[in-house]
């Protein structure tokens, strides 16, 4: 393939709209176009990229068993009712009519037909397990579509869904799915982490997400350090051992004090002369389940996923002024359990704890010291439901926790019988017994997993793409094209790759070096194979991007040497 003929349109400045490293070199680099927010064009060099990685991934699940199909993208509504998520998805789902007037979605996922297409199909114990998966654009309406490849709008993703006998079935093809998954990251060159993760929409009893650690992230990964133990779950996941006060005071009176504008936790503690410890928030939220009232301590941040699990609920919002104001007869700032009724109280372990603690009084500029939990007020519930953070307790072995940032590019989920139970997927048992089918889910963002991987290989001059999905393997640039023998020895090389099945582009481009060896650097070509001053003498000089390396060789041992880097 020559440069010449193909679409690479690099880009000098960085797009002001990027924000994140891999938009920026992917618009730079001319991978992306956008098209709309959340919805971007793949140009040549993402598309060769994106076959690679599906190729690895057909490769690996092929490999398990996977059988691959294609499902319409277009689903009509009546298996989303069927499965009870029409109306609880939310937003985020895609829904149009046709021109009969009957209600569709754009799938964001595919259980619900996928369940439908075996229903229609399976009778006996004896077709099962079963493995199917597909490769195809998913849809899903974000609030705020950021972060070019890695929050869209239209994106690329594999999703299999395993069909079991039972539990135990389930448990092998989760295995299966689970190593398969680490080897195609590992194919793809990604450094990763598997974490336990919230199943979230999807639903199910057990989930893992597979991150791409990169400090550019979006998401947070709290994990134990030591390998003996091995605990990793993403921040919406992740636990925490309760510690309990070392030294437990006596309970003090009840006393309200004045509080004048003091609204924050940074306000009481600064005004009272407290630290963070010592002070309850009291959240209110507005749920499909009524209201809530979620206490944490002080210097802790809820986990609203955590909150959703304990409650229950499926729509979780955070009560607006108006609602507060009404249920606790005071502004914002000033909510406090003592003598809040008629809202649900949900306590977080740590706060079950607390001794002589500070709430707000449920009224204007005051608030109450010596709070004791179950002398002061009474709650419904305890759970779970801080923010771990780094240096938290392990929920396992009880050392501290590190933090890392990452990608997250696929996840699995044990989805159990949600959706055999909800549309009748069943089978009959050698004893002609019908039993519900059990089922997975797993999925990887192809595009995503593309984004990750500029996320973790690139430095100040653009992209470093590892070997296994780099758009080309080698650029070979022939310095000046108007020098016949550093064109003659440029295309020499080029054919000897081509001709020895390597993945070479030759950039024949009529550029100055200059502006042909940066679009190298940033397009991320892992070798580059440069004829120059010492073309007349029959050698080129290959180079690492990675590492900078450089060496001089004659053509005729550059096949050979490309080949012991590629083995490496």
């Amino acid at each position: 393939m020559r440069a010449s003929e193909y679409l690479i349109p690099t880009l000098r400045e960085t797009p002001a709209e990027a924000e994140v490293i891999s938009h920026r070199l992917l618009l730079k680099a001319g991978f992306i176009r956008k098209s709309a927010s959340g919805i971007y064009t793949l140009l040549p060099l993402a598309h060769r990229v994106l076959l690679k990685i599906m190729n690895i991934i057909r490769e690996e699940l092929d490999r398990q068993g996977g059988q691959e199909i294609l499902l319409p993208i277009l689903q009509p509504a009546e298996l989303w009712l069927e499965s009870g998520r029409w109306d609880v998805y939310g937003p985020e789902l895609f829904r149009l009519k046709d021109r009969h007037g009957r209600d569709f979605c754009l799938g964001p996922t595919h259980e619900e037909i996928i369940t439908e297409l075996v229903r229609g199909d399976l009778r006996s114990y004896k077709q099962l397990p079963l493995l199917l998966y597909q490769i195809q654009n998913k849809y899903r309406d974000e609030r705020r579509p950021r972060f070019g490849l890695l929050r869209g709008r239209e994106f690329i993703m594999k999703d299999l869904y395993s069909f079991d006998r039972d539990e135990a079935g389930l448990e092998v093809s989760y295995r299966k799915m689970f190593e398969a998954y680490n080897r195609i990251f590992s194919r793809c060159g990604l450094v990763f982490r598997p974490v336990e993760a919230d199943s979230g929409p999807i639903g199910g009893s057990v989930s893992h997400e597979f991150m791409v650690l990169a400090g550019s992230g979006e998401a947070l990964v709290l994990y134990c350090p030591h390998e003996e133990c091995g605990y990793a779950a993403n921040v919406e996941k992740a636990e925490s051992r309760a510690v309990r006060p070392q030294v437990i005071e006596e309970p003090r009176p009840l006393e309200l004090v004045a509080t004048p504008d003091m609204r924050t936790v940074e306000e009481i503690t600064a005004f009272l002369g407290v630290g963070p410890k010592n002070i309850v928030k009291t959240l209110l939220y507005e749920t499909d389940r009524g209201l809530y009232a979620a206490l944490v301590r002080g210097d802790r941040e809820l986990n609203e996923v955590k909150l959703q699990n304990a409650t229950g609920a499926v729509r979780l919002e955070m009560a607006g002024p108006e609602t507060v104001q009404r249920i606790t007869g005071a502004p914002v700032g000033f909510a406090g359990p003592v003598g809040l009724d008629g809202v649900e109280l949900v306590v977080d372990e740590e706060v079950a704890f607390m001794v002589n603690c500070i709430t707000g009084a449920n009224r204007a500029d005051a608030h109450y010291r010596n709070v004791q939990p179950g002398r002061d007020f009474s709650f419904d519930r305890v759970a779970d439901l801080r923010l771990v953070q780094e240096g938290d307790p392990c929920p396992r072995c009880d050392r501290p926790l590190v933090s890392a940032r990452g990608v997250e590019v696929g996840q699995v989920f044990k989805l159990g019988t949600k959706y055999s139970e909800a549309m009748g997927l069943t089978y009959l048992d050698e004893h002609g017994v019908e039993r519900l089918v059990v089922m997975g889910c797993y999925g990887i963002g192809v595009t995503r997993t593309l984004a990750a991987a500029v996320e973790q290989n690139h430095d100040e001059h653009g992209i470093i793409w590892p070997v296994a999905i780099a758009p080309f393997t080698v650029v070979v640039v022939p310095v000046n094209v108007r020098d016949e023998i550093q064109v003659e020895l440029a295309g020499k090389a080029y054919a000897a790759l081509r001709d020895a099945g390597v993945d070479v582009l030759l950039d024949d481009r009529a550029e100055r070096p200059g502006v042909k060896f940066k679009d190298a650097d940033l397009v991320g070509y892992p070798l580059r194979v440069t004829a120059g001053k010492m073309a007349g003498n029959g050698l080129v000089e290959l180079r690492v991007r990675k590492t900078g390396e450089t060496r001089l060789l004659a053509v005729e041992e550059l096949v050979e040497a490309v080949r012991a880097f590629l083995q490496a």
